[in-house]
């Protein structure tokens, strides 16, 4: 999928790449099983919210739609050998169906990359993140009640706009808490 509807406000995305497009599940399907066939063992679903991907086909109704769980399952039943990844999730869209995928293919790699840009609640409404320090922990917990292996990691943003001490060290406590296997993290600027 391409574009980005969540308007964050540190994000030149929707702009640049426009709303959310989710592309032709079948013309993905094809596209993985040929890789495969080429002798590729791995792929990446990728996405700037990879898990908002919606498809519903010209004349299909919304009952028929192909969610991005569905489609994580279609590319996993191309082959065992096929090993499948999957990035960018936005926290708010990485729902349960998805875990449960993850933890029914041993194909389907157990690693989720779930940026949560602050651990302070006050930034991330600054941001425009639309959950808070303690949904986002919520969402950790029911990943790892799920999928217990599971690698978590993160993109982080030092600095924002009227940020505190007080704000930085409700980040560090949520980096502590998640104990992510790996984060990015960026020095705000305006650029």
């Amino acid at each position: 999928m391409r574009g980005c509807n969540n308007m964050c406000s540190f994000c030149v995305v929707p702009f640049t790449r426009g709303r959310e497009r989710s592309r032709d599940t079948t013309s993905i399907i094809a596209e993985c099983r040929d890789l495969f066939e080429q002798g590729y063992r791995e792929v990446t679903l990728l996405g700037q919210n990879v898990d908002s991907y919606y498809y519903v086909a010209n004349g299909q109704q919304a009952k028929d739609a192909v969610t991005f769980a569905v489609l994580l399952e279609l590319v996993a039943l191309i082959s065992p050998l096929l090993r499948v990844r999957f990035s960018t999730s936005h926290p708010k869209d990485i729902t349960d169906d998805v875990l449960h995928t993850m933890t029914k293919y041993e194909n389907i790699c157990n690693y989720i990359h779930l940026p949560v840009q602050s651990g302070s609640t006050r930034v991330l409404q600054l941001m425009n993140r639309t959950y808070t320090r303690e949904w986002y922990m919520a969402r950790v917990d029911r990943i790892r009640g799920i999928i217990p292996d599971c690698g978590i990691s993160s993109d982080m943003i030092a600095g924002f706009c009227t940020e505190e001490e007080k704000d930085h060290l409700d980040t560090l406590s949520i980096m502590e808490y998640s104990m992510y296997d790996m984060s990015y993290m960026f020095f705000y600027s305006e650029r």
